[in-house]
């Protein structure tokens, strides 16, 4: 496949500093790709500084900043090519990354690939979102390959091979422009955070794969625009997996429910204990928030229902992450049972 099939679509919201640092290398390494700033009503200087350094930069200006998730659908409207990568901005790209992030798209079921996301800031150790590849344990509790909860492992090459996983990450992510415009793309009710593993998990509903491609490795800078202790991404990721596991869980919804209620009540205390007052004031400001769009979910859910038969289920994990890393203390995704991986 050729580079000139690629738009590569980075969203920008105030981050001229991310543009000034990072844009080169994309531009240095992606080949006849289009490169496209989608901007988010930025209020800095980002489209004076892009239309004076990288006037070969297309230039998308979204009337407002409706988040990640309404961002990228506003931009990917305008944008015709037969594969979006989508991009941080935050994220400095290596040579030949994009050749391997399109080798896995020959085959037609294939939806998306990342490739290895390594730390910025810690270059040998992957990254926080996306790592090598996205997975979901039983409960819904998303982690990778080289990252489960808060532990990020060392990179020795321990996650190397290519293969199926359950999500890829929104940091940097290639996918069929087809497959994203028939799903509606992101659910814009997310705003940001998790909206990337819903439309995974839509996709995988109908049959689609999605890939991980180490040899393609980038570096994130990560928490760019929510630093990762922040409230405000407390409340997003709380609020926005009890919307994914409402819409896509097949079965019986209300168990389901209710156990990840129970389990973000305790959290939610452990929070009170620590003295983290604001955290604890997140959950519970996400499960607000959750109970006032129950019913439109409910109604998304009856839309999305697809049979059982035909989803891709690689990448599910039919253990307990929080008890793997909390009571046996298994903080390595490799160490995990093995058997218990779809």
């Amino acid at each position: 496949m050729k580079n000139s099939n690629v738009a590569i679509v980075i969203l920008n919201w105030n981050g001229q500093k991310f543009i000034e640092q990072f844009l080169p290398s994309v531009i240095q390494h992606s080949g006849d790709a289009r490169v496209i700033i989608a901007d988010n009503a930025s209020t800095d200087r980002s489209i004076e500084f892009l239309k004076d350094q990288f006037p070969s930069v297309e230039i998308i200006q979204n009337e407002s900043n409706g988040g990640f998730a309404k961002g990228y659908n506003d931009a990917l409207k305008k944008v015709n090519s037969e594969f979006y990568l989508l991009l941080n901005s935050d994220v400095e790209v290596t040579e030949n990354w994009l050749d391997e992030l399109l080798l896995p798209m020959v085959d037609p079921k294939v939806a998306g690939c990342q490739p290895k996301v390594l730390s910025y800031h810690k270059k040998t150790h992957f990254e926080h979102a996306g790592a090598s590849g996205g997975f979901i344990d039983k409960n819904y509790f998303p982690f990778c390959r080289g990252r489960m909860l808060t532990e990020a492992e060392e990179d020795f090459g321990q996650y190397n091979n290519s293969r199926d996983v359950f999500w890829t990450t929104g940091a940097c992510m290639i996918i069929r422009s087809s497959l994203y415009h028939e799903v509606s793309g992101f659910d814009e009710d997310f705003f940001a955070h998790m909206e990337e593993i819903d439309l995974c998990w839509r996709l995988k509903r109908r049959g689609f794969k999605f890939k991980v491609a180490p040899k393609s490795v980038v570096y994130h800078v990560g928490g760019g625009t929510l630093p990762y202790s922040s409230p405000r991404k407390t409340f997003l990721n709380f609020r926005n997996n009890l919307f994914m596991i409402t819409k896509n869980h097949q079965g019986l919804l209300l168990p389901k429910i209710l156990m990840r209620l129970f389990i973000d009540g305790v959290a939610a205390m452990l929070f009170l204990l620590k003295g983290k007052f604001k955290q604890f004031g997140a959950i519970f400001k996400a499960h607000m928030a959750f109970y006032g769009k129950l019913r439109m979910f409910i109604s998304k859910r009856k839309k999305e229902k697809t049979p059982k038969e035909i989803a891709d289920l690689s990448g599910y994990f039919k253990g307990s992450i929080l008890w793997n890393f909390y009571f046996k203390g298994i903080k390595k995704s490799s160490i995990l049972n093995q058997r218990l991986f779809k």
